[in-house]
């Protein structure tokens, strides 16, 4: 299979002056470039990987990150596919969700006002910025910023939900007549540690407890985390402690 960029581009959906700026940024290479009037020729293998591209492009992955993920030595392409597979599940039952608030819009309001996501953005804008302020000249801080700079508005989502999810399972675990220096709670905190680690900044024991004095000391944070039960903000500050020791 051989075809001039033009064929490429009707076949893919993709502009013709797209392909060339993907071929100068080294995302896609085309086959064959004809040295006498530099026409650009496309393949089979050139069609798979603009497959794989346009899957991350639908996930909203900005083209520096689909280049490294592409180009790494490790990169996987099967188990990547089940992972888009998964990814684009979760976005297809978004969009039903969507279409159905639409459906029912007449009928109440309040379907449309939960699916507005701009108090969430203007929230965390503001903590952004606080932030920044708090923390600019930090290791944390650069560490931060670097690892969340492409982070699309989907995956800020993902990582808030996960981290309610453990502070969730922090006012069970109060709930159910565990202390803060139980195993189970210090599981839980090994598991808020890991969590901050992986998706913001290397979360060091003098950085948790910092975050544990933050979650009693700040009103915001408290509110935010007492939602699961009254007191679930301290358990958690307590647990840090004890797990800090």
């Amino acid at each position: 299979m051989k075809m001039s960029v033009k064929e490429f581009a009707e076949l893919t959906g993709v502009s013709v002056r797209t392909l060339h700026y993907y071929d100068e940024i080294n995302l896609l290479k085309p086959a064959e470039i004809d040295e006498n009037n530099g026409y650009r020729f496309y393949d089979k293998t050139a069609l798979e990987r603009m497959q794989e591209i346009l899957f991350y492009r639908e996930l909203d992955f900005p083209l520096k990150s689909i280049c490294e993920i592409l180009s790494s030595p490790d990169y996987d392409k099967q188990k990547a596919l089940t992972e888009q597979k998964k990814l684009l599940i979760l976005k297809k039952e978004r969009l039903e969700r969507i279409i159905s608030a639409i459906d029912n819009a007449e009928e109440s309001e309040a379907v449309m006002k939960a699916l507005n996501n701009n108090d969430y953005e203007v929230a965390r804008k503001q903590y952004e910025s606080e932030a920044k302020e708090r923390w600019g000249k930090t290791e944390a801080y650069k560490e931060h910023a670097e690892k969340t700079k492409d982070y699309s508005k989907d995956k800020w989502q993902s990582i808030t939900d996960g981290l309610d999810s453990i502070f969730g399972e922090f006012a069970e675990c109060m709930k159910s007549g565990s202390t803060p220096d139980s195993e189970a709670a210090k599981a839980l905190t090994e598991k808020l540690q890991k969590h901050i680690t992986d998706n913001f900044y290397t979360c060091t024991k003098e950085i948790l407890s910092g975050l544990g004095q933050m979650y009693v000391c700040d009103e915001r944070f408290t509110q935010n985390i007492d939602k699961h039960g009254v007191g679930t903000a301290k358990f958690v500050n307590k647990a840090i402690i004890e797990y800090c020791k």
